[in-house]
């Protein structure tokens, strides 16, 4: 009798566990627009293995629907980022194993904003300049690329430093009155040497001092989610290193181009730059 007792309290704690209602899990915002999110549920994939899915060439984060208001659509639900540059008058294609998943995105007009840049060479860079960028931007996105499985899927973050948002996403920016791409991040101005700190658990995959960013660093969260921070005036960390959320990555500086000291902070999404706010509660 001794014998059974503790298999029956084992039994007993292992159907109290199962009545418990499940933690949900907490998604980010959809937002159907480029530089947005899309929330696609794989409905008629199975339960059993957790499926690979692919959108614009890259590969898309795919978490279990458990929890989350689309549970009852699929077991698994795709978050994909959708570029800047989409084409809201075409449907969007992904594929989830040999499945094809299809769904509409609308317009969004970003507002422009122009700046004066001092240092001419980081409007109009010379040749020496461009060699040395074109191999940053080729480590950046690498570590874009980057994918790693961790236990538990990273879909929400903290802010990484304290401060006015100066420069939201996705503005058409003109620098000395000269057109270039759209702000791929969110720049939140802070004193020069404030903390920049981890917004979730994280592996530092790239570490540099590159000609636009100034002083930067990756993290990679795993399942095609990394993070960009540029600018600073300090970097704590060194490739390889495993942050929690909360740990120091850095200083807030003004190195690379800038006009004032602040953080710049990217968010990439199977190597698409999308909205950080869309994954910030309580923003």
């Amino acid at each position: 009798m001794s014998a059974i007792r503790p298999l029956i309290a084992a039994i007993a704690l292992m159907l109290a566990a199962l009545s418990l209602p499940l933690q949900a899990q907490r998604l980010p915002e959809e937002s159907r627009v480029p530089g947005g999110i899309a929330l696609i549920p794989l409905a008629g994939l199975a339960a059993d293995k957790k499926p690979s899915a692919w959108y614009k060439s890259n590969r898309v984060m795919v978490i279990s629907s458990q929890g989350t208001s689309l549970q009852d659509q699929a077991h698994w639900i795709a978050v994909a980022g959708i570029p800047l540059k989409a084409n809201p008058k075409k449907k969007q294609h992904l594929r989830a194993n040999a499945t094809s998943y299809y769904f509409d995105i609308d317009g969004k007009e970003y507002k422009a904003q122009y700046l004066t840049v001092k240092n001419k060479r980081h409007v109009n860079p010379d040749p020496k300049d461009i060699a040395r960028w074109r191999k940053e931007k080729a480590e950046m996105v690498a570590a874009f690329k980057h994918w790693s499985n961790p236990e538990e899927p990273v879909t929400r973050f903290e802010l990484p430093a304290k401060g006015p948002f100066s420069s939201p996403f996705g503005l058409k920016r003109f620098f000395n009155k000269q057109p270039r791409n759209p702000h791929s991040g969110l720049d939140i101005a802070a004193p020069q040497g404030a903390p920049i700190t981890a917004p979730a658990a994280g592996k530092v995959v790239a570490v540099g001092n590159y000609f636009f960013n100034g002083n930067t660093v990756i993290l990679d969260h795993g399942n095609g989610l990394t993070t960009l921070y540029c600018h600073m005036s300090r970097i704590d960390v060194k490739m390889g290193d495993q942050l929690k959320t909360g740990d120091s990555i850095g200083a807030i500086g003004k190195t690379g181009r800038v006009t004032g000291p602040h953080l710049h902070w990217t968010v990439s999404l199977n190597n698409t730059r999308v909205n950080p706010l869309l994954f910030v509660e309580g923003k």
